[in-house]
């Protein structure tokens, strides 16, 4: 028996993204909610989200942050060999939608599935990508984190209404000949299984659409201790020093845990981070790539550059890695 041997390391090749259209300012959050402007930029630092707007899918934007991927990759799409989705918010739990977006970029032959790991999602499904090319099993994989939170949101609920968003962030990933995807950080505290949950199940909803509910206290504390370790975990495991980090892109949570996070990890004041949540929301699955997209798009941060990209949510699990941005 022949063993499956690839690519010797892997690399993210390139990047797209696709915001909700509708602009859902704290203003009119504030007539669904009583809350102020002022109290939710304290407590989170969102000053607008971005919504669905009519016509608007999650398919609509996996679809055109996938195909924004593929061709700034400059790849023909029957090369890619895998597509992952990464996402909360489809509703199907079988078929998946991989298959459909991996039709829609041109790669129907490719092998396509969807996984739900919340926030960390992204993060996952580039670990993912990165092993396949490496034992063999792909040339290349699109890896797609989507959401559409909005759907899934309480307006009523005070302590959450205002943080969720819509969006979706995609990126190629190929084979490369020097190491630019470190080793993985991931896992999770099963036992937390229930501190980021839904209102119900999809068959016991009873007509009414489940919301996402939350302990955010326990969710701070867990992000601003344990997950800093983690990214620190990641650092050390890929070899690379807090000095020698260009770029930080978390989770879009909340600007408070990352601004906790940056205190426990100790990081230069050169190392740009991301705070792609002011006037995104938080897109779980969707927030590491939109982050990434939006900080080479605007100069903040350059290609070839070494960024620590981290996802936590859900589950509670968490992934993260260094990567060299594309």
């Amino acid at each position: 028996m022949k063993a499956s041997i690839g690519a010797p390391y892997a690399r993210i090749v390139s990047v797209g993204s696709r915001k909700a259209s509708r602009i859902v300012t704290n203003a009119e959050m504030c007539t669904m909610i009583d809350s102020s402007d002022e109290w939710i930029q304290q407590r989170t630092g969102i000053t607008e989200r971005r919504w669905v707007a009519e016509g608007e899918t999650l398919e609509v934007l996996a679809t055109d942050a996938a195909r924004i991927a593929v061709e700034r990759s400059g790849i023909e799409p029957n090369r890619i060999g895998a597509v992952i989705l990464a996402s909360v918010s489809h509703h199907l739990p079988t078929p998946g939608l991989a298959p459909r977006l991996a039709t829609a970029v041109g790669a129907p032959q490719a092998a396509a599935y969807d996984i739900s790991a919340a926030c960390a999602g992204f993060c996952y499904g580039l670990t993912q990508a990165d092993a396949l090319i490496r034992v063999g099993a792909a040339e290349y994989v699109l890896v797609i984190g989507a959401e559409v939170l909005s759907e899934i949101t309480d307006t009523s609920d005070r302590s959450t209404a205002f943080l969720f968003g819509d969006g979706a962030g995609a990126v190629v990933v190929g084979p490369s000949d020097e190491p630019a995807i470190g080793p993985a950080v991931w896992g999770g505290e099963g036992e937390n299984w229930d501190t980021i949950n839904m209102t119900a199940p999809w068959p016991q909803a009873g007509g009414v659409t489940p919301a996402i509910t939350m302990d955010g206290r326990t969710v701070f504390k867990w992000a601003t201790t344990a997950i800093a370790a983690k990214a620190l975990e990641a650092l050390d495991k890929a070899g690379v020093s807090p000095e020698e980090l260009d770029v930080f892109i978390p989770h879009q949570a909340n600007n408070r845990i990352t601004d906790s996070m940056l205190r426990h990890l100790h990081l230069p004041e050169k190392v740009v981070v991301a705070r792609d949540i002011m006037d995104t929301g938080n897109t779980s699955a969707a927030s590491v790539p939109l982050a990434m997209d939006r900080l080479l798009s605007s100069g903040q941060a350059q290609s070839g550059q070494t960024a620590l990209v981290i996802g936590f949510g859900a589950g509670l699990v968490y992934a993260g890695q260094v990567v060299t941005l594309p």
